[in-house]
């Protein structure tokens, strides 16, 4: 029988995937689209999703409970002053899964996450923005 067998284990402790959900949850926020394992991208998507909830709700509550799994103010900030916004009018369904091949070291299947309406000048946005900053320090 398959009772209390809701969730993938993944081959890791109970500490473990709760920070790998929220570094991957964070990426995700942060660029708007990541690559990943299939098995980790299907975990992933129900989390991301309940956050874009809280996001959209707005209130103190809600940011303290996305402050408590994502564990980055700024990330935060972006969950509740632009993806919450944007998917006001959204019932549900803010992330796509794309099968995208397997990889070549061990054949495992391999997924892209993404946001629905995502922002395609995201990804990479903060690295560019790291080096610039760099750049400016260093003249």
């Amino acid at each position: 029988m398959r009772h209390a067998r809701g969730y993938r284990r993944l081959n890791r402790t109970h500490e473990h995937r709760k920070a790998l959900w929220a570094n991957m949850a964070g990426s995700l926020i942060e660029h708007e689209q990541i690559k990943t394992t299939l098995p980790k991208a299907k975990e992933l998507r129900p989390i991301v999703e309940k956050l874009i909830t809280l996001g959209k709700r707005g209130d103190l509550h809600a940011r303290r409970q996305a402050a408590s799994q994502l564990k980055q103010d700024a990330l935060v900030e972006k969950l509740f002053e632009v993806l919450g916004p944007r998917y006001k009018e959204r019932q549900g369904g803010y992330i796509r899964i794309m099968k995208a091949g397997f990889r070549y070291g061990d054949m495992a299947p391999m997924a892209i996450i993404e946001f629905v309406d995502r922002d395609v000048d995201a990804k990479g946005a903060a690295d560019k923005a790291r080096l610039e900053a760099e750049e400016a320090a260093e003249d």
